[in-house]
C-alpha cells in the first residue's frame, strides 16, 4: 500500500473501539486513540505519544474516578483571573482550571500535601517602537522607544502518576510598558505605557513602577506562598494523624485508654478534649 493509500486507511482506536477519522488520529506507542479519547485526559499530560494502551487506559480510569472529587470540591479560597487556583481547605485539596463548568471539565483535584514545590517566573520581550517617515518607511524615535511585554507565569510541582508540573498563565492579557531611553519627559506608575529616562541619558527603566505589573507579580507570590503554606498544613495534620496516641486517663470512666481517631475513649465514648 503506498503513501497515500495509508494515509486514508481506516484507523480504529485502541481505547473505544471507534472509527478514527481523517485528522482525528492520537498516535500512542502501539496503537491508536480517537481526539474524543485524548480530550479526557489530563489537561497536564503530555506524554500521551510515548505512552502504551494500557497506560492509556490507566489514566482514563484516574481520569473517570476524578469526576468525584470535583462534585464534592467546595471552593474556599479562590486565587487568579483567567486561570484560577482553587483551594478545598476542609478537605486539604486543590485544583487550577480556566473552566466554567467544573463538571464538564474534570480539571485533576490534587491532594496539598502532593505538591513538591510551587515557583513563579515572568517572561519579557522587548520590542522597538517605530514611526513612519515621510518615505512610508518605519524610523526609529529619537531617543529609541522600546516596549516591553510581561506575562506572569506559576508553576506547582506535584507527585502525581500522570504529569509532574502544572505551568499556567496568571495575567488576563499581555502587559504592556513602554520605555524612552534618553532625557526624562514624564513618569505615570500607574499608566501601562510608561516613560521612563534620566537627565543623564541612562537607562533607569524599572517595569515595577507599573501598577500592572506589579498587581500580577503580588498575584504570583501569593499563589506561591499560599499553596506552599497549605502544603506544609496539610503535610503536619498527615503526620498528626500517622503519630501513635499516648494513653490517658478518661476523665468519664476512670479507664486508661487509647484515643480513638476521633479523640474518644475506646470503652465509654467520652470525648477526650484536646
Amino acid at each position: 500500500m503506498g503513501l497515500f493509500g495509508k494515509l486514508f486507511e481506516k484507523k480504529e482506536c485502541a481505547i473505544c473501539g471507534g472509527e478514527i477519522g481523517l485528522l482525528g488520529n492520537r498516535k500512542l506507542e502501539d496503537g491508536n486513540m480517537c481526539k474524543a479519547c485524548a480530550a479526557k485526559l489530563s489537561p497536564w499530560f503530555d506524554e500521551r505519544r510515548h505512552s502504551t494502551v494500557a497506560q492509556i487506559e490507566e489514566q482514563l480510569e484516574y481520569r473517570e474516578s476524578n469526576k468525584e472529587n470535583v462534585a464534592a470540591f467546595r471552593t474556599t479560597l479562590s486565587l487568579g483571573e483567567t486561570a484560577k487556583v482553587l483551594l478545598d481547605e476542609y478537605v486539604g485539596r486543590f485544583m487550577v482550571t480556566s473552566a466554567r463548568n467544573y463538571s464538564e471539565a474534570n480539571p485533576d483535584v490534587l491532594e496539598l500535601s502532593d505538591i513538591t514545590g510551587c515557583t513563579y517566573d515572568i517572561d519579557e520581550g522587548i520590542d522597538e517602537v517605530t514611526r513612519f517617515d515621510e518615505n512610508n518607511e518605519a524610523v526609529s524615535y529619537d531617543p529609541p522607544r522600546f516596549t516591553h511585554s510581561y506575562n506572569f507565569y506559576v508553576t506547582v510541582y506535584v507527585n502525581n502518576p500522570y504529569f509532574d508540573d502544572m505551568r499556567f498563565k496568571v495575567n488576563s492579557r499581555t502587559v504592556e510598558v513602554e520605555e524612552r531611553r534618553g532625557p526624562a519627559v514624564s513618569a505615570n506608575p500607574g499608566s501601562i505605557n510608561l516613560v521612563i529616562g534620566s537627565l543623564s541619558g541612562a537607562e533607569t527603566f524599572n517595569p515595577e513602577a507599573s501598577v500592572e505589573y506589579c498587581t500580577y507579580r503580588d498575584l504570583c507570590e501569593r499563589i506561591v506562598a499560599t499553596l506552599l503554606e497549605n502544603r506544609q498544613s496539610a503535610r503536619e495534620e498527615i503526620a498528626a494523624a500517622a503519630a501513635p496516641k499516648a494513653a490517658v486517663a478518661c476523665p468519664y470512666c476512670g479507664a486508661t485508654t487509647t484515643p480513638t481517631t476521633t479523640n474518644c475513649c475506646e470503652f465509654c465514648g467520652g470525648a477526650l478534649g484536646d
